[in-house]
């Protein structure tokens, strides 16, 4: 798949349908499904339209304690266990105990995420966002991989963003080690490394039964703007100076709900069969910027272009093989 691949499908649902509606009249009984962020904002919802729809969900979480208490409604149909991303050993446990349990895996979503932080270092010194958002899912990813073609037939849904619109990967310096650190670069090139991550699981999955999508969500207000002050969020134009949302951006942005659909639609339904490494927005297949409309939406070449795919994939192995 590539650029001449992102058109929409005609999926049938709106921009703001919601994950109960995508979800509706789709059988998930006996389904397994690993859902990272899972206990909170849209990975909240996501894993209630799984639940809902009779799949048992795992939640690996930086934070089980607060997993378990907000999870704590679905009863024996979510599971919590320890992870964090920014620790690769624990990925590396989580999948090697699912491994051991012997279980298949149907749908892996790549939920979890931080946006815009101040400079941080994981592993041997990667940049966090890229490290966070990128290498942990990646490797988390390759732990389960042998459970997904268990499955014979798994999805796999990474969280991407129109923030990677921002710039696609800095292959010279990706983890800002000789140019200063910019927190909005960084986050695009990670949002970027989504989109393409979910290229190379296609590439290499489709033979195998594994199918994977990148989606953008949508605007919406989540825990994952925790890292911008107030003021920050008046400059973007999120919220008025007294704290209040302006109109427009209320109608703009979606709730958890509504932005949990484009997930949950890539991960489960039937529309998508026989496709694979697009990028999603709005419930269906996005569009390549400019081919519809000069709008800020859609998605970027950079972020669907199978060498830049290979290239990262290539690359990234090699981060972790070191790691």
């Amino acid at each position: 798949m590539g650029p001449l691949d992102q058109h929409p499908i005609g999926s049938g649902f709106r921009a703001k349908s919601t994950a109960a509606e995508v979800i509706d009249g789709i059988d998930l009984s006996g389904r397994m499904a690993v859902v990272t962020g899972g206990y909170s904002g849209i990975g909240l919802e996501t894993v209630r339209a799984l639940v809902t729809a009779g799949a048992h969900v795992t939640v690996p979480a930086r934070r089980p304690d607060v997993a378990r208490d907000a999870l704590a409604a679905f009863g024996d149909a979510v599971d919590v266990a320890p992870m964090d991303l920014a620790d690769l050993a624990s990925v590396r446990r989580f999948a090697s105990d699912w491994s051991s349990s012997a279980r298949p895996l149907h749908l892996l979503v790549n939920n979890a995420g931080i946006m815009a932080c101040p400079e941080g270092r994981v592993g041997p010194g990667w940049e966090m966002q890229m490290g966070v958002n990128h290498l942990g899912h990646m490797a988390l990813y390759l732990g389960l991989e042998p459970a997904l073609v268990d499955a014979a037939g798994a999805r796999v849904v990474a969280l991407s963003s129109i923030g990677h619109r921002i710039g696609g990967i800095q292959w010279d310096d990706p983890h800002f080690t000789s140019t200063p650190y910019d927190k909005w670069q960084a986050y695009g090139q990670a949002k970027t490394a989504n989109a393409l991550f979910a290229m190379g699981v296609d590439a290499r999955g489709e033979d195998r039964g594994i199918r994977a999508f990148s989606v953008h969500p949508g605007g919406i207000f989540t825990p994952l703007q925790r890292h911008l002050p107030e003021e920050e969020m008046v400059a973007l134009g999120w919220k008025n100076p007294d704290g209040t949302v302006p109109e427009a951006v209320q109608q703009a942005f979606k709730t958890p709900e509504q932005g949990a659909a484009t997930t949950v639609w890539a991960a489960t339904s039937a529309q998508l069969d026989g496709l694979g490494g697009l990028y999603c927005e709005d419930v269906d297949v996005a569009p390549l910027a400019g081919a519809v409309s000069p709008g800020h939406q859609h998605v970027r070449p950079w972020a669907c272009d199978p060498e830049a795919a290979e290239r990262l994939w290539t690359v990234s192995q090699e981060w972790l093989a070191d790691a």
